[in-house]
């Protein structure tokens, strides 16, 4: 198992466990959110059956209410026919129980009353603000106001003389209605407030009046259409309220979930996507810091290499012309010559490596022509080279040396996947932004599931190597050419595609 396979296996595991972890975390959070949310909704249950509970009770306190002003109404009318039986005088009957009559207006000590003229003067009252019934202006407007609310009981007093008893609703009465008034407010602004942060809405019977609203923006209720597209969201979500007030009418309470509900629905999934964020950036930081430590590696690398080349190569060159001076056969010492040069174009490279070259305008049809001249002096005469090139020069900012050593690396390998025996051809498309060079070769092919996985370091499928010649082509071809390399299409037992793109 090679170094690259131990780190997918790693890959793998850690991933596994941080996926586990999330699920987990997931799975606790969600329930826990789940538990919150039921208590959140056994509030708002508990806090609409109050509702409904303050509805009935204020429905009771009006019947109530209404009952005693039934009974005040009685008893202001019992005084103004008293008072008016006691007025008629000699048509009383010896049945009649004068003395009850006195006793019902004597024990009048709620109704208040104003005895006046026939040209409304007053005469005197009765039941009135005692700190003020001396007062002619405070009179005055309590005469107005009896006015307004009974007719008066005419008192025929002798021979056509009249007067009028005007009465109002007694101060009990005033006092039970500002007590249910203050009931009505009261219970309304509850229902708001105390809410326990539940969106609501109080309508009256058609679903077209806001009676009061709560931890709901008014823009979204300030036009009818606005106003029944926000009742039919939240009726969608809980019931609403049917309130009855025993005015003969039926509210309504319209209100949805309470915000702190609606906020842990989505957290679980708030939490899964920060704790997925952070595996990013967890991730990147590392193979970024990784990148760093494999580019320090190959500078350091290469440099050393292009520094113990430099003794030999120095004296293979200095022996290939001491072989001259001996008389060697002189196509054996170019032939040694063309291998030094070799050497030290290879030991030009490596010096490159680590540092940015300088990109010159290169015949690109030349590049591939040399190249494949090279190859094939030194790989089996079994493989089939092929070279397809436009008929017009194509030029291109390269550094010739990196850009040789990518073409030789892709058709080495190509030769070790033929296993000396088949085709690579090699095809140049020029077109208006840039270059394709496709290399093709008759091998064995790739499993589509390593076409990434070739490009990286310590990847290789030969018993011996180092796993660093795609990478390294990877990396010359990106890093300083700034292209691109990619394998385009493969087929197992039948060949590969890799496919170099450069822009001008």
């Amino acid at each position: 198992m090679n170094i690259y396979d131990k780190k997918n296996q790693w890959k793998f595991g850690l991933s596994v466990m941080a996926f586990s972890i999330v699920i987990a975390s997931f799975w606790y959070t969600n329930n826990l959110v789940k538990n919150i949310s039921n208590n959140e909704k056994q509030k708002v249950k508990l806090w609409a059956k109050a509702v409904q509970k303050k509805a009935s009770l204020v429905k009771f306190t009006k019947k109530l209410f209404e009952k005693i002003k039934l009974g005040e109404s009685k008893k202001a009318e019992l005084f103004a026919e008293a008072t008016k039986e006691l007025s008629k005088g000699s048509d009383l009957t010896n049945n009649q129980d004068i003395s009850f009559i006195l006793k019902v207006l004597q024990e009048n000590t709620t109704v208040p009353v104003i005895l006046t003229d026939a040209a409304d003067n007053i005469l005197s009252k009765r039941n009135l603000d005692s700190l003020k019934e001396n007062d002619p202006v405070y009179l005055n407007q309590e005469l107005k106001s009896m006015k307004n609310l009974y007719d008066p009981v005419e008192i025929n007093i002798y021979k056509g003389i009249k007067q009028k008893l005007y009465h109002k609703d007694s101060r009990v009465f005033n006092d039970i209605k500002l007590v249910f008034d203050s009931l009505i407010k009261s219970f309304i602004t509850e229902v708001v407030i105390n809410s326990a942060d539940v969106p609501v809405i109080f309508t009256n019977n058609l679903k077209d009046t806001i009676i009061a609203i709560g931890k709901i923006d008014e823009n979204k209720v300030n036009t009818p259409d606005k106003l029944q597209l926000t009742l039919n969201n939240l009726a969608a979500q809980n019931t609403p309220i049917e309130i009855d007030l025993g005015d003969g009418s039926k509210d309504y309470i319209f209100y949805a979930s309470s915000e702190l509900i609606t906020r842990l629905k989505y957290y679980p999934y708030i939490q899964f996507g920060v704790i997925g964020l952070f595996l990013i950036i967890a991730y990147i930081l590392f193979s970024t810091a990784r990148k760093a430590e494999q580019d320090q590696v190959w500078v350091g690398m290469s440099k050393e290499t292009a520094h113990q080349l430099g003794t030999p190569l120095s004296s293979l060159m200095a022996w290939n012309e001491h072989l001259i001076t001996l008389g060697v056969d002189e196509a054996i010492v170019a032939e040694m010559n063309q291998d030094v040069k070799r050497l030290n174009t290879i030991t030009d490279r490596f010096s490159k490596i680590g540092s940015q070259p300088t990109l010159s305008s290169e015949n690109i049809n030349l590049l591939l022509i040399n190249a494949v001249d090279y190859l094939k002096k030194r790989t089996s005469r079994n493989v089939i080279y092929t070279l397809n090139l436009p008929k017009k020069q194509v030029n291109i900012n390269l550094c010739a040396p990196l850009f040789e050593w990518v073409i030789e690396n892709l058709c080495k390998n190509a030769v070790d996947a033929m296993e000396g025996k088949g085709a690579i051809i090699i095809n140049l498309t020029d077109f208006s932004e840039g270059i394709f060079i496709d290399i093709i070769d008759t091998g064995k092919g790739i499993p589509k599931s390593k076409f990434k996985t070739i490009f990286e370091p310590g990847y290789t499928t030969k018993k011996r190597g180092w796993g660093l010649g795609l990478s390294l082509t990877k990396r010359i071809i990106e890093s300083y050419h700034h292209g691109k390399i990619h394998v385009i299409q493969s087929e197992i037992s039948k060949g590969t595609t890799f496919r170099i793109e450069i822009k001008n």
